[in-house]
């Protein structure tokens, strides 16, 4: 709009880049600008320490960047607006002027940089979910992990819930130890719960399709959105949506992948991200080998999805909510009020189911499940037997943590 004021400006080149921006599209910013125009590269913290852009003259730093925090209490993961640290801003003013003289301005006083910004950024380690660090310890023979030497830290609060998940799980009896479905899940470079799904698929008799879905979680989200064309993203996406299902529905894209024989072309039409999909199968192929070395059989279902769905709960049990209205869910064990997230199979999809499981909990404007699957009632209380159990009633409503299924069956939490 200023530029517009302005009495015949010179060309403007405004370029994002980020972490999850298709390739073609990031590789923009390294080409030359034309003549008589100025290129300004709009930057997340990928451009501290990640890349290098010859010809950058100026540098605005805002002075604020997005961390990721996981609150154990509750289970979530919140993206959180956060003041970078003095460490992240000299590496921010250090763009400019690396092949030429340039300039920083920075957004933010003297006195801020020194008394309200941190020396360095936390560490990962102390806001992150523990369980897969948890789990590694513990199958390395550490007993005592309040007493380990850890060279950042963590809160004790993230290892002793972490040590809780475990538990849940099934990977650690009641005394702390690992057990033998721990040492299994161990073998996996995974986050726990992902392990899990990977062993329950075994059982269920769907591993190969179980093997594909965590390979798909383990990646960025394939599913790519460029702000000038979301109607059409969005479009595209819910083409490959299963009603029931975010799990199901990353295995259908994957699946249609492969059979449209992994083009690119397919990919751009399709606003899928190549190099994500590409990455994903790598992930596989290397679950597939681990999988093999541990001898577990490698099937398939087919079409039964519920096989699928069963695995699933397998490994979200503990992260199951119930229906509280339209779009909107509790979580049972935590009594966090949570939402289905807008690019969800589930959302807006003309019905609410009573049960689901999500893969994560998510904060940005407010509690989002990430990755959604409708589940039955009678497999939480089979996957979860010590939180969940099925009653009989005559009644509609039991208590708060009840919900009747029809007029006899019940699960309480």
């Amino acid at each position: 709009d200023r530029m517009s004021k302005l009495e015949d400006p010179p060309p403007l080149i405004i370029l994002p880049i980020y972490s999850q921006l298709a390739a073609d599209l990031q590789a923009r910013i390294f080409e030359a600008a034309p003549e008589g125009a100025r290129k300004v590269v709009v930057a997340t913290n990928i451009a501290e320490t990640s890349l290098t852009v010859n010809g950058v003259s100026f540098v605005v730093d805002a002075g604020y960047c997005k961390l990721k925090t996981y609150n154990p209490r509750v289970g979530m993961d919140a993206l959180l607006l956060c003041p970078t640290s003095r460490a992240s801003a000299n590496q921010r003013s250090g763009r400019a002027g690396r092949t030429g003289p340039g300039r920083a301005y920075r957004l933010f006083t003297a006195n801020a940089m020194a008394n309200e910004m941190l020396e360095s950024s936390v560490p990962e380690i102390q806001r992150t979910n523990l369980s897969h660090v948890v789990l590694l310890l513990k199958s390395l023979g550490v007993r005592d992990l309040l007493e380990f030497d850890f060279m950042d830290p963590p809160p004790e609060e993230n290892i002793v819930k972490s040590m809780h998940g475990l538990w849940m799980l099934g990977a650690l009896d009641s005394q702390g130890n690992l057990t033998d479905l721990g040492r299994r899940m161990a073998t996996f470079p995974l986050d726990p719960p992902l392990a899990k799904m990977l062993l329950a698929g075994e059982r269920e008799g769907c591993s190969q399709e179980v093997a594909t879905i965590v390979a798909m979680l383990s990646v960025p989200s394939v599913f790519f959105r460029p702000r000038d064309r979301e109607e059409e993203a969005d479009a595209a996406r819910e083409k490959f949506f299963v009603p029931e299902s975010d799990h199901l529905t990353l295995l259908h894209v994957y699946q249609r992948w492969r059979s449209a024989g992994e083009r690119a072309d397919w990919c751009a039409k399709h606003f899928l991200n190549a190099r994500g999909l590409r990455r994903a199968k790598e992930v596989r192929a290397q679950l597939i080998e681990v999988m093999k070395d541990e001898k577990v059989a490698l099937t398939t279902c087919g079409t039964d999805w519920d096989s699928i769905r069963k695995a699933v709960t397998s490994a979200y049990f503990h992260q199951a909510a119930k229906m509280k209205g339209i779009g909107e869910y509790i979580n049972m064990r935590s009594a966090v009020v949570c939402s289905v997230h807008p690019t969800s199979s589930l959302y807006g999809a003309g019905f609410t189911p009573d049960y689901v499981v999500y893969h994560e909990l998510i904060y940005t404007q407010k509690e989002y499940m990430s990755c959604v699957t409708v589940v039955e009632p009678q497999w939480l209380a089979e996957m979860g037997p010590m939180f969940f159990t099925l009653k009989y009633s005559g009644g509609r409503f039991l208590n708060t943590n009840t919900i009747v299924e029809d007029e006899e069956q019940s699960l309480q939490y």
